[in-house]
């Protein structure tokens, strides 16, 4: 996948390779809920600066004060959401070495149990993290956005955009990478 992305010339799409640091990554996934690439790098910046080692486990993040977190830039609820991660991961309720093993959707319903941890953020998890090729983000507004301007459609229904991507199987988060690469190419 990645090796077509770099041939493409799809910039910093490319360096996001599959994610094996899972604990990490979730945490980075809640800071990007509804934040732009660079409000969001920098957030999680600021987040590594208060780790030692910037290595994030559960242990450490449940070290972090919310205080803390919240100057490094994240609301109240995503400290909390983060926190629950490492609850979660630390008390083995989420086991996140089990999930390269389970189908998609059963990592999706495995991570939405964690309060914090929506659809879209475990559909983030299965391109970003597991690699998975096969994944299409309905909930994520870029996508919508790009499908509306590619196709020229005025206010696409769910079925319609299913019947676009639908041709796109089984490579559909490829889709989503040119996608979201396309919105920043318009903005350029």
């Amino acid at each position: 996948m990645y090796s077509i992305l770099k041939d493409l010339n799809l910039g910093k799409w490319v360096k996001k390779r599959p994610n094996s640091k899972f604990f990490s990554s979730l945490c980075s996934d809640i800071i990007s809920q509804q934040l732009s690439d660079k409000a969001a790098t920098t957030i999680y910046e600021r987040f590594l600066a208060l780790i030692p080692g910037k290595k994030v486990t559960p242990e450490v993040v449940l070290s972090l004060s919310d205080d803390n977190l919240r100057k490094a830039g994240m609301s109240w609820s995503k400290a909390s959401y983060v926190k629950n991660i490492a609850v979660a991961t630390k008390s083995g309720e989420l086991d996140l070495s089990a999930l390269p093993k389970m189908p998609d959707d059963e990592v999706i319903q495995e991570l939405i149990k964690v309060k914090g941890i929506g659809t879209w953020t475990a559909e983030m998890f299965l391109i970003f993290s597991l690699g998975r090729e096969d994944v299409y983000s309905h909930g994520d507004q870029g996508l919508r956005t790009a499908i509306t301007k590619l196709y020229n459609l005025k206010h696409p229904t769910r079925s319609r955009i299913e019947k676009i991507i639908k041709r796109w199987s089984p490579y559909r988060s490829y889709g989503c990478i040119a996608l979201w690469h396309s919105l920043d190419t318009a903005k350029k």
